[in-house]
């Protein structure tokens, strides 16, 4: 049985929301709304705000106007997509443009969802609660499958030694096991721009696009996460800075 809003927040952490919109009343309402139903919102007035924020911090799902500003919803949203870290994060568009065309041209520039406005706040509520119930059923399955192919490959041979660094390898691990940048840094104890910075090197070093093929090449591979004994001591900290001396 589907768990409501309130229940599934209580079943996890507060899950970070991210309202883009130049309109004031607006945004304050939006903010305001979802704050009482349990989520942590963050607020933007553009697309440029939005990406500042998105460096040093990760959404569980982004809301955004269409017309704005400096960086309009669209190439926001195209921008996002073509990061590594935002391919996945559920995003649901705003907009006073209700045509088919414009509702398709939304959608093909990556958003998951597309709300026309004026709109009742529990549609739009219901769309993100299913839209985090779908990502969170993407990342389940990538667990599960990831934990399927560990069992199978535990009587292989032990795979050549990768290429990186043992901060990049503690970080290839955590995202070969389907876990998001946010849960990597809070597993770890760095932020989520740290381990995009280490994300970018193990693909580059791996000649590998994004991060659903690391997860390939780790299973093909025949790859596991170390032992938590073998990696506690390595200071993933201290490495970044190292590395930009």
């Amino acid at each position: 049985m589907k768990l409501t809003v309130k229940e599934n927040l209580e079943a996890d952490k507060k899950k970070k929301i991210l309202v883009v919109d130049d309109e004031n009343s607006l945004r304050l309402l939006l903010k305001r709304h979802l704050e009482l139903q349990g989520y942590e919102v963050k607020d933007a007035m553009s697309g440029v705000d939005a990406l500042s924020i998105l460096e040093q911090e990760e959404p569980d799902l982004i809301v955004s106007d269409v017309m704005m500003p400096e960086m309009d919803g669209l190439e926001f949203c195209q921008r996002l997509r073509a990061s590594n870290s935002g391919q996945l994060v559920p995003f649901i568009f705003l907009s006073s443009k209700s045509e088919l065309e414009d509702r398709i041209v939304g959608l093909s520039m990556g958003a998951d969802d597309y709300l026309n406005k004026p709109f009742e706040m529990r549609e739009l509520v219901a769309k993100i609660e299913a839209e985090l119930e779908r990502s969170r059923r993407i990342h389940s399955e990538i667990k599960r499958i990831t934990q399927e192919y560990t069992a199978k490959i535990n009587y292989q041979e032990k795979p050549e030694p990768l290429p990186l660094t043992p901060a990049e390898e503690r970080v290839f691990w955590e995202v070969a096991q389907g876990l998001t940048n946010k849960q990597i840094s809070e597993r770890l104890f760095i932020s989520p721009r740290t381990v995009q910075t280490h994300l970018s090197k193990i693909l580059r070093k791996l000649n590998l696009e994004n991060r659903s093929q690391l997860v390939r090449f780790a299973f093909e591979h025949g790859y596991q996460a170390q032992q938590e004994a073998e990696t506690k001591s390595v200071d993933i900290d201290a490495e970044e800075k190292s590395t930009e001396s």
